[in-house]
């Protein structure tokens, strides 16, 4: 029986799964699955591919199709919810993209709005629009500002939730407390995630949001802050993120940075095979290594 899930549905701890390569920058198939079944015994409520964690700019359409279909298959029958990301800057590519992945089985989608060469606002809430319309599972719009350069205001997304109910919305304005208060009451009904490393995870919990979406090298460690927020265990929850607050500040100052440093630990917790990103990408000094392996201990990874 396939669970269908709805917007309400998508909260808790939803990683974006990294992009395994070979040391000679391949797609690595056999540490992409097993990356997959360790996220499924995490605890994790679902997953998302196509993230900009999982390094999409840097992936050919042929091998972003494969990864697809494998992300569906692999996860099949696990009670986490899988999600892909479209990332298309035509509206035309990400409608029949979204339909794709809707016919494949995933059970959400995340939209990434288009930004290159500045589309105008009707244009952004028009390609938005175009792709909630062409699926009925749930889509996370996302809010990106910092990544994409593209200021969307509260009453923007709030017309978006009004109109759509299987609207989600990922909030990763910096800071995005605020914003996410905003809309809330203009949208008391919409589901929030919260992105940006769960920076501000508990902050957003606490203003209405349902859940965070990290990276996937250290789920477990949100799992365990969102477990004891759940069980009403605030003290518990804050000291855990105040001891997380330091790695993910210093590795958050920039997007390579943080996609190098996850997947490091993910070599290094034996879980894929080598450390490699695609380039450009970003180089780790020794004391990088020092601190990820600090953390590692600290942890108990």
């Amino acid at each position: 029986m396939t669970m269908h899930y709805m917007a309400q549905d998508i909260g808790g701890v939803n990683p974006i799964v990294a992009m395994p390569f070979t040391s000679s920058g391949e797609i690595d198939e056999v540490s992409f699955v097993r990356l997959l079944e360790h996220l499924a015994t995490t605890g994790v409520q679902g997953t998302t591919l196509f993230g900009i964690a999982s390094e999409f700019p840097k992936l050919e359409d042929s091998e972003r199709n494969r990864l697809a279909q494998m992300f569906v298959s692999t996860l099949a029958g696990n009670p986490l919810y899988r999600a892909m990301s479209v990332t298309d800057h035509s509206t035309e590519v990400a409608v029949k993209r979204a339909r794709y992945y809707a016919s494949l089985g995933v059970d959400a989608l995340m939209l990434l709005p288009p930004f290159f060469l500045s589309p105008n606002p009707q244009a952004i809430q028009a390609h938005i629009f175009a792709v909630l319309e062409a699926v009925d599972i749930p889509v996370m719009v996302q809010y990106a500002p910092g990544e994409t350069g593209l200021p969307i205001t509260p009453e923007q997304l709030a017309a978006v939730a009004d109109r759509y109910p299987h609207a989600v919305f990922k909030i990763e304005c910096n800071p995005p407390v605020d914003y996410t208060r905003e809309f809330l009451v203009k949208a008391p009904q919409a589901s929030v995630l919260n992105g940006y490393a769960g920076l501000y995870m508990l902050q957003m919990l606490t203003a209405g949001g349902k859940g965070v979406m990290p990276g996937c090298s250290f789920a477990e460690v949100y799992v365990r802050i969102y477990q004891h927020w759940q069980r009403g265990e605030t003290a518990q929850a804050e000291a855990l993120h105040q001891a997380l607050l330091p790695y993910i500040q210093r590795w958050m100052t920039h997007c390579e940075y943080i996609i190098q440093v996850e997947k490091t630990i993910l070599m290094k917790r034996g879980i894929i095979a080598t450390d490699y990103c695609r380039k450009p990408g970003w180089q780790l000094s020794s004391e990088d290594h020092q601190i990820i392996d600090r953390f590692l201990t600290d942890f108990q990874l």
